[in-house]
C-alpha cells in the first residue's frame, strides 16, 4: 500500500474497505455531532465501527460551515488503526517497533496544499479566525467551549531546536486564542515551555489539524524528549514526510495538514482552562493552564477538521493510546532492556490505556518474570497494574485474563507493591477533588504517593491440559461454522486445548480410544484399579458443617 500523502487519500481507502459512514443531513456540530459518533462506542461490536464524515453543519446560533468534520478516522477500532498504519492487526506492535529504530528525516519543500488560503496581520480575521472552522463541543452539557481534540503541538526546544510533535487540547476561547493543556511536566511542550520561560520568552507553536494519518499516530505516544516526532511518523510512512515553513513563526508543519495555526504560548502567566470531559471517564476540573496566541492561519479550501471522539473509555482516544502505548512498552522490552520473551504488549482501553498493563511472555522462568515486571514499571510509570502472562492467554482478552488470575496466581507469592510520589494530578484515586484542586491552584504541591502493584500471572509449574479440545478439532468446527454461514467469529487465545505439562501416557491412551469409538477400554481398565472406599480428601480440623 502507497503512503497516505494526506487525510483526504486515507478517506478513500477508509470508504473502499467500508470503514467509512457518510452523514449528509444538517447536524449541529455542538449538540449532535459527537453524542452521534459517541453512540458506536457504547453500543456496536468494535468490528462495526467506523469513521464517521460530516459536511453539513451547523451550531447553536444557525451558522453553517464549510469544510467537514472527520471523527473515528484513526482509532475507531483496530481495524481503522491498522489501516492508517498500512498493515495488518497482528502486524501493529512489530510494525511500530521497527519504526521507531529506523527513523526517517522529513524533507522541506516550497509550497503545501496547507498554504492554499492564508490569514495573517490585517486578514488574521477575514474570514472569523479560528470561528471559520466546524470544531465541535466533545462533551454538550459539560464542555465550556469547542475544543480541537486531535491537534498535533509542534514547537522546538529552545536550547537544542529538537522539534515535538505532541497532542495536546486546545479549548478555543476566542477567534485568536485557546488554551494548552499539557498534563505533565515531563511532556515535551512542558519541557520546551519551562526553557522559554526560564528566557523570559514566549514559546513559539503550530497546531496541525489533519495532517498524514502516520503524524497523529505518532503525536499520540510518548517518545523520548531528543526524538522528533515527524521523524517517527516518517518511518512509519515509508517515506520522509513533507515539510513547509510556517509564515508567521519559526516552526516546520506538514505540506499536506488541513490546517495549521500558528502562534506565541505565553511563558509569563497563566490563566484559567476547562472543564473538559477527560479520557480517565471523569471531567476534568478547571485549572491554571498557558495559553495560546493565535498569529496566523493556514489551511487548505474546504477543510478537513479531524477529531478523536476521546473521553468516557472506550473511545477512540482510549484505543489510538492502547495500541501506541502497547507497542511503545513491546519496542522497550523486546529491543530496548533485552527481553526476547515478551511475545506482545497490551493496555485495557477501560484503565485510559495506561493503568492495567498485560505483558505476554514465552518460556520463561519466574526470575525473569519479575525483572521484565519491574522494567514495565520503570518504563511507564502512570501503569498502576502490570500483570504477566502466559503466550496462551490474550492479553486483550479480558476473560483469558481473569482465568490466567485464577488458577494461576497466589496473592501472598506472586504479587508486588512498589511506591513513588507521583508526578501528574490526573488520577482520581490519589485524593479527594478538593485536594486534588488546591494542588492544581498552588502548581508545585507536594504530591501525594502513588503506587503499584505488580502480578505474576504465569505458570509455575507443569499442568493438567486446557479443558477445551485439541487445536485441530477447533479448526475444523470453525471451518464447518463459516460454511454454515453463522455469524463471523474471531478465535481468541484460549480457544483450544494444550498440553501444558502434566499429563499421564495412560490418560493420553484413553482420549486416543474414545476417538477410535473405543471408550469401553477406559473402563475395563479402570475396573482393575479399585481402591478401597472411605473419604480421600479429610476435613480440616477447623471445619465446622453448616
Amino acid at each position: 500500500m502507497a503512503y497516505y500523502k494526506d487525510i483526504r487519500e486515507y478517506l478513500e481507502v477508509l470508504d473502499k474497505n467500508g470503514k467509512l459512514r457518510r452523514i449528509r443531513r444538517l447536524i449541529n456540530k455542538d449538540t449532535e455531532l459527537s453524542p452521534l459518533v459517541r453512540l458506536q462506542f457504547l453500543s456496536l461490536p468494535e468490528a462495526q465501527r467506523t469513521a464517521f464524515l460530516f459536511d453539513n453543519i451547523t451550531d447553536v446560533s444557525g451558522k453553517r460551515y464549510s469544510g467537514s468534520v472527520l471523527l473515528g478516522a484513526l482509532g475507531g477500532s483496530e481495524e481503522i488503526y491498522s489501516l492508517a498504519m498500512m498493515c495488518k492487526p497482528e502486524e501493529i506492535q512489530e510494525r511500530r517497533a521497527q519504526a521507531e529504530r529506523n527513523p526517517i528525516k522529513p524533507r522541506l519543500v516550497e509550497y503545501g496544499p496547507v498554504h492554499e488560503e492564508v490569514h495573517m496581520g490585517d486578514t488574521l480575521l477575514e474570514h472569523g479566525g479560528l470561528d471559520e472552522f466546524p470544531v465541535p463541543i466533545s462533551t454538550p452539557g459539560y464542555d465550556p467551549s469547542p475544543a480541537f481534540t486531535a491537534p498535533c503541538w509542534v514547537t522546538k526546544d529552545p536550547d537544542s531546536g529538537i522539534r515535538n510533535v505532541g497532542n495536546y487540547r486546545v479549548l478555543i476561547k476566542s477567534q485568536t486564542k485557546t488554551g494548552i493543556d499539557f498534563c505533565r511536566p515531563t511532556r515535551g511542550v512542558a519541557i520546551h515551555w519551562n526553557k522559554a520561560r526560564e528566557k523570559g520568552q514566549p514559546l513559539p507553536g503550530a497546531i496541525v489539524i489533519g495532517g498524514p494519518p502516520s503524524i497523529g499516530i505518532s503525536a499520540v505516544v510518548d517518545f523520548p524528549i531528543d526524538v522528533d516526532e515527524f521523524t517517527m511518523a516518517g518511518a512509519m510512512a515509508g517515506e520522509p514526510l513533507e515539510l513547509v515553513k510556517c509564515k508567521t513563526v519559526d516552526l516546520e508543519v506538514p505540506a499536506h495538514a488541513e490546517i495549521v495555526i500558528e502562534g506565541l504560548i505565553d511563558t509569563s502567566v497563566l490563566e484559567k482552562e476547562g472543564p473538559f470531559g477527560e479520557s480517565i471517564g471523569y471531567m476534568s476540573l478547571t485549572q491554571p493552564r498557558p495559553y495560546f496566541k493565535v498569529t496566523g492561519i493556514t489551511h487548505r479550501k474546504n477543510p478537513v477538521v479531524l477529531g478523536f471522539v476521546s473521553q468516557f473509555q472506550p473511545s477512540e482516544s482510549s484505543k489510538i493510546k492502547m495500541l501506541g502505548n502497547a507497542a511503545s512498552v513491546y519496542k522497550h522490552l523486546r529491543y530496548v532492556a533485552g527481553f526476547n520473551k515478551v511475545q506482545k504488549v497490551a493496555f485495557s482501553e477501560t484503565s485510559d490505556s495506561i493503568a492495567l498493563m498485560v505483558v505476554q511472555v514465552k518460556d520463561t522462568n519466574t526470575e525473569e518474570v519479575w525483572k521484565i515486571l519491574e522494567a514495565a514499571q520503570k518504563h511507564r510509570f502512570d501503569s498502576k497494574i502490570i500483570v504477566a502472562v502466559n503466550d496462551d492467554i490474550d492479553p486483550n482478552n479480558f476473560q483469558s485474563l481473569v482465568w490466567a488470575l485464577s488458577t494461576r496466581f497466589q496473592p501472598y507469592r506472586d504479587l508486588r507493591v512498589l511506591k513513588r510520589p507521583c508526578i501528574g494530578l490526573t488520577d482520581v484515586s490519589l485524593a479527594p477533588m478538593e485536594v486534588m484542586e488546591r494542588a492544581r491552584e498552588e502548581y508545585n504541591p507536594e504530591l501525594p504517593t502513588q503506587s503499584y502493584l505488580l502480578i505474576d500471572a504465569t505458570i509455575k509449574w507443569p499442568l493438567p491440559p486446557v479443558s477445551l479440545p485439541k487445536k485441530e478439532f477447533m479448526v475444523r468446527a470453525a471451518q464447518i461454522w463459516k460454511e454454515e454461514g453463522l455469524p463471523p467469529i474471531t478465535l481468541s487465545e484460549p480457544y483450544h486445548g494444550r498440553n501444558l505439562g502434566y499429563w499421564h501416557a495412560e490418560d493420553e491412551q484413553k482420549a486416543e480410544w474414545a476417538l477410535k469409538g473405543e471408550y469401553k477400554k477406559t473402563g475395563e481398565l479402570q475396573a482393575t484399579q479399585q481402591i478401597p472406599g472411605g473419604p480421600h480428601y479429610p476435613l480440616p480440623p477447623d471445619f465446622v458443617k453448616k
